[in-house]
C-alpha cells in the first residue's frame, strides 16, 4: 500500500470534496484536524486529532505520528494552515514551502510588502475596472509553469485551453516575478490578477490548490490534474503538467435557499463561447 499523505485541516465540503476524493483514489489520506467532518470520512484512512490552529502542539503530534508511521507528504488547501504545514514539512524533511514563505503568504499584509519590495505590480482599490483572471500555476524547483488561466466574474469561472492570454509575455512575467518575490517552491499556486491598461496587476496569491471547483475546470478543459500535481509535489514525485485536452469548461454559481448556501451549474465544450451560452441557458 502507498504511504499516506497528511492533510492539514479539512476545510469546507464545497472546497475539499473533489480534491480529497481524487487524492484518496491514489494514496491513503490521514486528516490532521480537531475533528473529521462527516463529508470527509469516506475518503480518509485515518484521523489524527489535533487542532492546526495550535501550531506547536500540532507539529509535535504529527512528529510523534510520523515516528511510528511512514508519511509520503503533507499538504493543506487552507491559507490559515500554511504556517503549521510548513513547520511540519520542515521538521519531517519533506518537500514544501519554507516556513518564512508560508508565514508571509498567510498574512496578506506581509505578502503585499514582499511584492512591493520586489516591485511586482499590485491592483489598488482605485484601479479602473478590468477583467479578473487567475493563473493556476505549478512551481517546481526552478521552473514556473502556468497550467491554465481561469477567467472570473462574481458568479462564474471559466477555463479555456486556447486562452490567448496564456501567450501574453507581460502576464507570464508578472506571475513569475510574483512566485520569485514570495519565495514559492514545490507548490500549486493560484495567482489572482486584474488586467488593467497598465498591464496585469496582482490581486492576491494562494500557494495551495484553489477552491470553487477550479481544479475540476482545469482538468476538464486541459487535462492537467492540479490535484495530482499538488500530491506529487508534496511527496517529491515527478510532476506531469502537459496538457492533453483542448476544450473549455465553466461553472456558474447561484445563491439558493437557507438550507443550501450555494448552487452551481458546470458545463464543458469545444470553446469558451459554447460554454458561456450553455451557462446563460442553464
Amino acid at each position: 500500500m502507498p504511504q499516506p499523505v497528511l492533510l492539514i485541516g479539512a476545510g469546507r465540503a464545497a472546497h475539499g470534496g473533489y480534491p480529497l476524493a481524487r487524492i484518496a483514489a491514489v494514496r491513503p489520506v490521514v486528516l490532521v484536524d480537531a475533528s473529521a467532518p462527516g463529508w470527509a470520512r469516506p475518503y480518509l484512512s485515518g484521523h489524527l486529532a489535533a487542532d492546526p490552529a495550535r501550531e506547536s502542539e500540532t507539529a509535535e503530534a504529527v512528529a510523534r505520528y510520523a515516528a511510528r508511521h511512514p508519511v509520503a507528504g503533507v499538504l493543506s488547501w487552507s491559507r490559515e494552515h500554511l504556517a503549521v504545514t510548513a513547520r511540519i514539512t520542515g521538521r519531517l524533511g519533506l518537500p514544501g514551502l519554507p516556513y518564512e514563505t508560508a508565514a508571509a503568504c498567510a498574512d496578506p499584509a506581509a505578502a503585499r510588502a514582499l511584492l512591493v519590495r520586489h516591485r511586482v505590480p499590485q491592483a489598488k482599490p482605485d484601479d479602473p475596472e478590468g477583467p479578473l483572471v487567475s493563473a493556476e500555476t505549478v512551481v517546481l524547483d526552478d521552473e514556473v509553469r502556468i497550467a491554465a488561466l481561469t477567467r472570473t466574474t462574481s458568479l462564474r469561472h471559466s477555463v479555456h485551453a486556447h486562452d490567448g492570454l496564456l501567450h501574453n509575455p507581460f502576464l507570464r512575467q508578472t506571475v513569475e516575478r510574483t512566485v520569485r518575490a514570495l519565495g514559492l517552491t514545490h507548490t500549486v499556486a493560484h495567482v489572482g490578477l486584474r488586467l488593467t491598461e497598465r498591464g496585469p496587476s496582482v490581486t492576491g496569491v494562494a500557494p495551495h490548490l484553489p477552491g470553487e471547483l477550479i481544479p475540476w475546470l482545469v482538468e476538464r478543459a486541459t487535462g492537467v490534474d492540479l490535484v495530482g500535481a499538488a500530491v506529487a509535489l508534496a511527496c517529491g514525485a515527478v510532476v506531469e503538467v502537459t496538457p492533453t485536452r483542448q476544450r473549455a469548461a465553466a461553472i456558474r454559481f447561484a445563491h439558493a435557499s437557507r438550507r443550501v448556501s450555494r448552487m452551481y451549474w458546470v458545463v464543458e465544450g469545444e470553446d469558451a463561447l459554447e460554454c458561456e451560452r450553455a451557462l446563460d441557458a442553464a
